[in-house]
């Protein structure tokens, strides 16, 4: 009864989607082991739970699995996690003096639940007002990119690149809205193929009504998002 309580505790902690921060919870010795060192970790582990599932390592088609799933985790779907990887977001004078909002839609997003680590996928919608800098459109899904990759939760990714966005371009006026699938809704536990998850942080001009509705019509979303 002892074991199932705790687990049923874990399964209660897993499911709670309110975060203490807007960070990404990190140990503080998360980078003291290089790439190659958490593969070599990684590697064993993935081998350990394999076999307890009681698969045959030996077998052709899954013998190299451990090794390729640890090096996914480090280099690729979780390589967000390493400040070195953050993009290097250069900002422009906005020598056209464009005063209206600038809106860069329908990125892609490829990210991880961190309560179940099955994919989320969607798009992210971003757009800002200029105070007198600009940013290269492609450092906007740069900047999604980077902090999708990571264990995540669909409000903290939102809010991290509103404030990312804010802190380069030194202006509160920036929105972000997140249109996603959860596999860990769509295929397991209640498995609804069809529902997806909306968030979204409004900044600076944004809060206001009129700016927030101009902004979710340009990516045709109801506003009452």
């Amino acid at each position: 009864m002892g074991l199932e309580k705790h687990l049923q505790k874990l399964e209660d902690l897993g499911d709670n989607h309110i975060g203490t921060s807007s960070d990404t919870p990190l140990k503080k010795d998360a980078f003291e082991k290089s790439d190659l060192e958490k593969i070599a970790l990684i590697k064993e582990d993935v081998k350990h739970i394999m076999e307890t599932l009681g698969l045959d390592l030996t077998d052709d088609s899954l013998q190299g699995t451990p090794n390729r799933v640890a090096k996914m985790f480090v280099n690729e779907i979780f390589g967000g996690l390493h400040p070195d990887r953050r993009p290097k977001a250069s900002t422009f004078d906005n020598k056209y003096k464009y005063g209206e909002m600038l809106v860069e839609k329908n990125i892609t997003v490829y990210s991880t639940c961190e309560h179940h680590l099955l994919p989320i996928v969607g798009k992210a919608h971003v757009a800002y007002i200029s105070k007198g800098s600009v940013i290269g459109l492609s450092k906007m899904n740069r900047i999604v990119d980077y902090f999708a990759k990571r264990p995540q939760v669909q409000e903290r990714l939102t809010i991290q690149i509103v404030k990312e966005l804010q802190d380069t371009l030194k202006t509160e006026d920036v929105a972000c809205v997140i249109d996603a699938k959860h596999l860990c809704v769509n295929s397991r536990g209640i498995r609804d193929i069809d529902s997806s998850t909306v968030t979204a942080e409004f900044g600076g001009k944004f809060k206001e009504l009129e700016v927030r509705r101009e902004f979710l019509d340009y990516i045709k979303l109801d506003t009452q998002y």
